[in-house]
C-alpha cells in the first residue's frame, strides 16, 4: 500500500490514495498500526482519500485509536494539497466531501504545489443536542463541568461537525493536559466524547491554545478546534470574529463571518515523505 505522510502545523496523518488503489479492508486496525510512533509510521491517525460523487474527493478520517471522526481541519487542508499536487483535480478551488458535508477550499499554489489553504468550514453547530452534550444552553456558554480537579470547569461547547469544549485560563503552559484531558474527554456530559481546548487570551484578536483530541490525545494543532475557539470567543465576549490562534505547531488564521455565518480557516499543508506499507 502506497502512503504519504503529511501534516498541518504538526497535526500529522498517514494519507492513502484510495482513488488509484484499493482501500484498506480494515481502516480502523490500519489506523492503530500506522499511528504507533515506535512500531508504525507515527501519526495522529489515518486519512483515506476516496472517490466522491458530489465533490473532487471524499475524506475519511480515523483517529490513532481506530475510531472514525467526522472531520479534521488540518487534515482536510492536506487532502486538498494531495488532490491538487497528485493531479486528481488541479483547480485552485476544490470541493472535498467530509463527514460534515462538502467543504470548499481555496489553494495558494507556488511552483505547481499547494502551500496554504483557506477552508470554508461551514456554520458552527450550537444546539446542545447536536454538539452533542447534556450541558444546558444552545450552546452551553461558561457552563459548569465537574469531572476533574480543579473543578468546576467553565466550558463553552461548539461543534464544527465534531464536538469541542473550550476552557479559558490564565496560562495554557501550566495546564496538566495529560492528566486532565482524558477525564474531560470521557466526561458523561459528552455522549460521543469531546475534543478539549485550553485557551489563553492575549487580545481581542489573538490567543494561544493547547488541545487534547478525542481518540488521539495531545496534538500539536487542531483545525476544527481552532475554529471552535474562534466561535467560543465571540459567544463569551472574549475575542472578535477575526482571530490569530497560536498552536504548539504554528499559527492559524480564523474568521467567523457575519455575512454567511461560516467559519473560515487558513493555514499551511505540508508533505513530509512517501512510502509503502506491507498489506500482508
Amino acid at each position: 500500500m502506497q502512503f504519504t505522510k503529511m501534516h498541518g502545523l504538526g497535526n500529522d496523518y498517514v494519507y492513502v490514495d484510495c482513488v488509484r488503489q484499493k482501500p484498506p479492508a480494515d481502516p480502523a486496525a490500519l489506523a492503530r498500526a500506522v499511528s504507533d510512533r515506535h512500531f508504525g509510521i507515527g501519526s495522529d491517525g489515518l486519512i483515506l482519500i476516496c472517490p466522491s460523487e458530489k465533490a473532487d474527493a471524499r475524506m475519511r478520517m480515523f483517529n490513532a485509536d481506530g475510531s472514525e471522526s467526522e472531520m479534521c481541519g488540518n487534515g482536510v487542508r492536506c487532502v486538498a494539497k494531495f488532490v491538487h499536487d497528485r493531479g486528481i483535480a488541479t483547480k485552485p478551488r476544490l470541493k472535498i466531501e467530509t463527514g460534515r458535508g462538502v467543504l470548499t477550499l481555496d489553494l495558494e499554489v507556488r511552483g505547481g504545489k499547494a502551500e496554504r489553504v483557506r477552508v470554508n468550514m461551514g456554520e458552527p453547530i450550537l444546539e446542545s443536542a447536536k454538539i452533542p452534550t447534556t450541558l444546558p444552553g444552545d450552546p452551553p456558554v461558561n457552563a459548569k463541568l465537574v469531572c476533574a480537579a480543579p473543578a468546576p470547569w467553565e466550558v463553552t461547547c461548539v461543534s464544527m461537525g465534531n464536538p469541542h469544549a473550550v476552557i479559558y485560563c490564565d496560562d495554557v503552559a501550566k495546564v496538566e493536559l495529560e492528566q486532565i484531558g482524558p477525564k474531560l474527554e470521557h466526561a458523561p456530559e459528552f455522549p460521543r466524547r469531546i475534543n478539549v481546548h485550553f485557551v489563553q487570551v492575549h487580545s481581542p484578536n489573538e490567543v494561544t491554545m493547547r488541545t487534547w483530541e478525542r481518540g488521539s490525545g495531545i496534538t500539536l494543532a487542531c483545525g476544527t478546534g481552532a475554529c471552535s475557539v474562534c466561535v467560543a470567543g465571540v459567544l463569551t465576549g472574549r475575542t472578535g470574529r477575526k482571530l490569530l490562534a497560536h498552536l504548539p505547531g504554528g499559527d492559524l488564521e480564523l474568521e467567523w463571518s457575519e455575512t454567511d455565518n461560516c467559519v473560515y480557516m487558513t493555514g499551511p499543508a505540508t508533505e513530509v515523505f512517501t512510502g509503502e506499507w506491507p498489506t500482508a
